[in-house]
């Protein structure tokens, strides 16, 4: 099982010495894109094991992405309240919202 979600540019700053230093926002927008693949790849295991204990595992695999997704759009929204309050800031670096809201 592959780990996506690690400390490692966070804790060793090294790696990332020559970029711009990450946000907390951009941070977050890397866990939705990977818990968004991490779905996808759920989903695809299960479509193609007939095993039932592999059901098992792909169904639990499927919950639990699912949560943290649901989590991290949690984090995102509150994320846009606390950027939309604190707008007028000097430090205040992007209105653009970190979830898109299709339109009708």
């Amino acid at each position: 099982m592959k780990t996506y979600f690690s400390l490692k540019g966070i804790l060793n700053p090294a790696v990332n010495s020559d970029a711009q230093p990450r946000t907390p926002r951009d941070m977050l927008l890397d866990d939705i894109r990977k818990t968004q693949c991490a779905l996808e790849i759920a989903y695809s295991g299960f479509d193609n094991v007939t095993d039932p204990d592999l059901i098992d595992c792909y169904i639990y695999e499927v919950n639990s992405a699912l949560k943290r997704y649901r989590f991290l759009l949690q984090q995102a929204e509150q994320m846009q309240l606390y950027e939309e309050y604190h707008m007028d800031s000097p430090d205040y670096r992007d209105a653009n919202p970190l979830v898109q809201q299709p339109t009708a």
